[in-house]
């Protein structure tokens, strides 16, 4: 019987962080989710498989999520967190949904998005304890659900061309939101009855 398997495509750029050195990335990622990656670096294709019969197949896209965020920009290191965390996920906004494909505005709102010397991106990743990427025509986020919500939403405001001190506010708000709701999780096995 045939393994399940799936093909990603990703840009020819990014297979060599796929790899990474000596092969040492593929092969983490192989051995941490328990599937086979076959990479062609000729045309960015990417095979990814089952390892075993006895291997779990959801695995198979945690992995797709994986090779698709080194694909988006990432670092292996950032991808990290999707090997290591149950929790975390990736989302990608294509910045085409909104302005097309004209060249001149996917490249202003990268920009919108990246800040001067990387003081945006860095912001949104610190207030909502994500991942933010920017490549090509789309915004990648990795980070636990509702903390991407959060940094989507942040993103598709500074698309639709909100200034970066209500997006700014906004964020902020929001992290208050979510340390409160920490707090009340760790207060709640201790209040007494």
């Amino acid at each position: 019987m045939a393994r399940p398997s799936t093909f990603v495509k990703i840009p020819k750029n990014r297979i060599g962080a796929l790899i990474g050195p000596d092969a040492s990335t593929k092969e983490l990622i192989e051995k941490k989710l328990g599937i086979l990656l076959d990479v062609d670096s000729e045309s960015g294709d990417v095979c990814i498989s089952l390892a075993s019969e006895t291997s779990d197949p959801s695995m198979i896209f945690r992995a797709k999520e994986v090779v698709l965020a080194i694909g988006r920009g990432f670092s292996p290191e950032k991808v990290r967190r999707l090997l290591d965390d149950e929790e975390a996920m990736l989302v990608v906004v294509d910045l085409r949904n909104f302005v097309g494909k004209s060249e001149s505005d996917i490249k202003r709102l990268s920009g919108r998005i990246i800040g001067r010397e990387g003081k945006t991106r860095r912001l949104i990743e610190e207030l909502t304890d994500t991942y933010v990427s920017v490549h090509g025509h789309t915004i990648s986020i990795i980070g636990a659900m509702e903390e991407v919500e959060i940094a989507r939403q942040a993103i598709e405001m500074f698309i639709r061309g909100r200034l970066h001190t209500s997006v700014y506010r906004f964020l902020h708000a929001k992290r208050r939101e979510l340390k409160k709701k920490k707090i009340e999780l760790w207060k709640k096995p201790y209040e007494k009855t």
